[in-house]
C-alpha cells in the first residue's frame, strides 16, 4: 500500500512539473488596470482564505461560503485584481455548494491549465492578470455551453447590480433588466 501511494505522489509531481514547464500557459502579464499587487499587500488585503484560495490553489468547503447561494443580480470579479470574470446572469444552481456559472462574463479574462493535484486531470480556473486561482472547469453544465465553471467564492468579490456603476462597472448594468420593463 506504501509503495501504491508513493507511485501516485511521484506521478503527481512529474505531471504538475509537465504542466509548469510545458509552455501551454506562460505567466500572465498585462499592462491593464487589473495587476497583481504584491504578496505583501495581498496578504494585508485579504483573507487567510482567500490568500489561501487564490495564491496556494486551496479550495473552501462547499455550502459553507459566501456566494454559492447568492441570488442577487450583479456581477463577480477577481478579489485580487478586480478584473470582470462572471456574471449572474450566467449562474445557475448546481448542486454543487460553490457558485457555478455556465460561461464567462470576459472570456479573455480566464486562463485554463490543465491540474494533476488529483489522479484525473482537471481543467483548472485562473484570472489573466492576477493569476489567482478560481476554481476548474467541467464538461457537465447546462446548455448553452454545456460547461459548469465551478469557482470558490473565496476567489471572488460580488458587485450588485446597484453598484457597477459606483465602483467603475456600469458598462455591464446593460446585462440586467430594469424592473418595469421587459425584454
Amino acid at each position: 500500500m506504501k509503495r501504491i501511494v508513493l507511485l501516485l505522489t511521484c506521478l503527481m509531481v512529474v505531471f504538475s512539473m509537465y504542466s509548469v514547464f510545458s509552455g501551454d500557459n506562460p505567466p500572465a502579464t498585462s499592462s491593464s488596470a487589473y495587476a497583481k499587487p504584491s504578496d505583501d499587500e495581498l496578504k494585508h488585503h485579504l483573507t487567510p482564505l482567500q490568500y489561501a484560495v487564490t495564491q496556494d490553489e486551496d479550495t473552501e468547503p462547499p455550502f459553507k461560503n459566501e456566494y454559492w447561494n447568492e441570488k442577487r443580480e450583479g456581477i463577480y470579479v477577481d478579489v485580487v485584481s478586480g478584473e470582470p470574470l462572471f456574471s449572474s446572469t450566467n449562474k445557475y444552481k448546481s448542486g454543487t455548494g460553490w457558485p457555478s456559472f455556465y460561461q464567462p462574463l470576459e472570456p479573455g479574462n480566464i486562463v485554463e491549465k490543465k491540474d494533476y493535484l488529483l489522479i484525473f486531470p482537471r481543467t483548472e480556473v485562473r484570472s489573466k492578470n492576477a493569476d489567482s486561482h478560481l476554481g476548474h472547469v467541467f464538461s457537465d453544465g447546462p446548455e448553452p455551453t454545456g460547461l459548469r465553471y465551478c469557482i470558490n467564492s473565496a476567489s471572488l468579490k460580488f458587485i450588485p447590480k446597484e453598484k457597477l456603476k459606483a465602483e467603475g462597472y456600469g458598462k455591464y448594468l446593460a446585462l440586467f433588466k430594469d424592473e418595469g420593463t421587459s425584454n
